[in-house]
């Protein structure tokens, strides 16, 4: 579960809601494409700028000491930027997760992967980093 904190005329940023690492968002596209390869024009452009700012938002809001980008595709049939806060000892490390991995399939067909290691926090906890998230682009 996810919710819309930032969007702009190309793009919109949402935050997860469940899960174990507070702040972790995802950046994409708002026409439908399913790959980086594929943006153009005015997304092409602003691209960089948009990840560098949605990256630093994340950070701030999160309190994390850096933020990972993930892109995966074929999986899903739009294009999503992963943005994933690290701590030091938290959850992430730069094999996307650590400890035993574990596969949800979701009510929408999709895989969520968690660690068994690293149960999914409050709610409560991931709603109120996505907040500090939306607050950081005034909205």
């Amino acid at each position: 579960m996810r919710v819309q904190v930032w969007e702009d005329s190309l793009w919109r940023l949402t935050t997860a809601v469940v899960g174990e690492v507070p702040g972790f968002s995802y950046l994409e596209p708002k026409r439908h494409i399913r790959y980086v390869h594929e943006l153009d024009g005015a997304e092409a452009v602003t691209f960089g700028a948009v990840l560098a700012e949605c990256s630093r938002a994340v950070r701030e809001a999160a309190e994390a000491e850096l933020v990972y980008v993930y892109v995966f595709g074929g999986s899903f049939d739009h294009l999503h930027v992963h943005l994933a806060p690290h701590h030091r000892g938290g959850p992430l490390n730069d094999h996307m997760i650590r400890g035993e991995v574990v596969e949800t399939r979701l009510d929408s067909g999709a895989i969520m992967q968690s660690s068994k290691d690293f149960p999914p926090r409050p709610e409560e906890e991931m709603r109120e980093v996505a907040e500090r998230v939306r607050a950081l682009f005034g909205a």
